[in-house]
């Protein structure tokens, strides 16, 4: 969508690698032959950007300061839980949020099949899009599959992508900028450096060459506000990855913002730490900082959320829920900032037999 929540689909081949040039059209789109047909028949207005209305959506979304790694809820079945995530998301939009990450890691992305992850974006466009930016993770460790991934978000109206560098089956610094420039030429993108996820770092120089792409939007970077400030010296837009470190990036580093974990609890707080400096406000919240990642992210705000009776206390294996102590502490932590969190009415630390785990669904 752009800034007026008017729906603009670039038209793109679903198994090309690349866009395709059209004029906007109605398509109609019928059954296999082979298959007995009823005569259905689905039309899509499909209406291109002019070259000027992508760049003046390229400079908007790069201006975004709080965008929210928005957590998936699930229901007993372990299907999506889409009546909890509208209430999450409609919370992100009144307490200040300005995009959101739609199945990154803190969504559990990696726990999707692509059918649900595209079907989650498409969702979240057609609700949201006109009220925050609608961020797809479409990247992949393999190139064809980040492609084919991130031209279906797009095809469903996703601004703009997150992407990783390949993780596991590590690649060259050729690979890298290969890879890269290959997902950057199917639209707006954030590019992830997260090297404690992925067992690789994305080198400077490759990050100086790709930030030239005109689809470029910047990095998500989480090695550190010394690494953002030199960066950002230079011109390559940043937002923090790192949630105890983004109120000195954004005020310090030259950071644009953060993209969060913990503005799914606090929204509202950290839309003012984004907005203005305080110091005090964020030394208020290191030891929830603290907490929020005693294990690795999203346990403890699927927890959380949990306790907080935001969501159902279900957990897509092989996350499970912090243990008892861990919930004791939480617990004292997210009742301090209770009247900060939208949609809790009280914490409670609840016992091991309330949560709900499940391995196939």
């Amino acid at each position: 969508c752009d800034s007026g929540g008017r729906a603009i689909m670039q038209t793109r081949t679903i198994t090309g690698h690349g866009p395709t040039s059209r004029s906007p059209a109605s398509v109609h789109h019928r059954q296999s032959r082979s298959r007995p047909t009823r005569g259905l028949q689905v039309h899509a207005i499909l209406s291109s950007q002019t070259a000027g209305e992508t760049k003046s959506n390229i400079e908007r979304l790069k201006k975004l300061r709080l965008i929210t790694a928005v957590k998936t809820p699930y229901l007993p079945n372990g299907k999506f839980d889409l009546v909890s995530y509208d209430r999450i998301i409609e919370h992100q939009i009144k307490h200040g949020v300005e995009g959101v990450i739609v199945g990154g890691t803190t969504g559990e992305g990696q726990l999707m099949s692509w059918d649900e992850h595209i079907m989650l974006i498409a969702h979240t466009v057609n609700t949201y899009g006109s009220h925050l930016a609608i961020v797809g993770n479409t990247g992949s460790n393999a190139t064809r599959e980040a492609l084919h991934a991130t031209e279906q978000g797009f095809a469903v109206g996703m601004h703009a992508a997150l992407q990783i560098n390949p993780y596991y089956g590590k690649t060259s610094k050729a690979g890298l900028l290969t890879h890269f420039n290959a997902v950057l030429n199917e639209g707006p993108a954030i590019i992830y450096n997260v090297p404690g996820r992925t067992g690789q770092d994305i080198p400077d120089d490759v990050v100086h060459e790709i930030s030239q792409h005109q689809n470029f939007l910047g990095m998500k970077e989480c090695t550190g506000n010394k690494r953002i400030a030199a960066y950002t010296s230079r011109g390559i837009n940043c937002w923090s990855g790192n949630d105890d470190e983004a109120h000195d990036a954004r005020h310090e580093a030259g950071a644009t913002g953060v993209i969060s974990v913990t503005s799914n609890v606090v929204p509202g707080l950290f839309s003012k730490m984004m907005t203005a400096k305080d110091p005090e406000l964020n030394a208020s919240l290191t030891e929830l900082y603290a907490w929020m990642f005693c294990e690795p992210n999203p346990i403890a705000l699927n927890t959380a959320f949990a306790m907080c009776g935001i969501v159902k206390p279900v957990f897509r294996l092989p996350y499970v829920p912090l243990n008892k102590e861990q919930r004791e502490k939480g617990a004292k932590l997210l009742q301090k900032v209770q009247q900060h969190i939208p949609g809790c009415n009280e914490v409670r630390v609840m016992e091991d037999h309330e949560f709900q785990l499940v391995g196939r669904y």
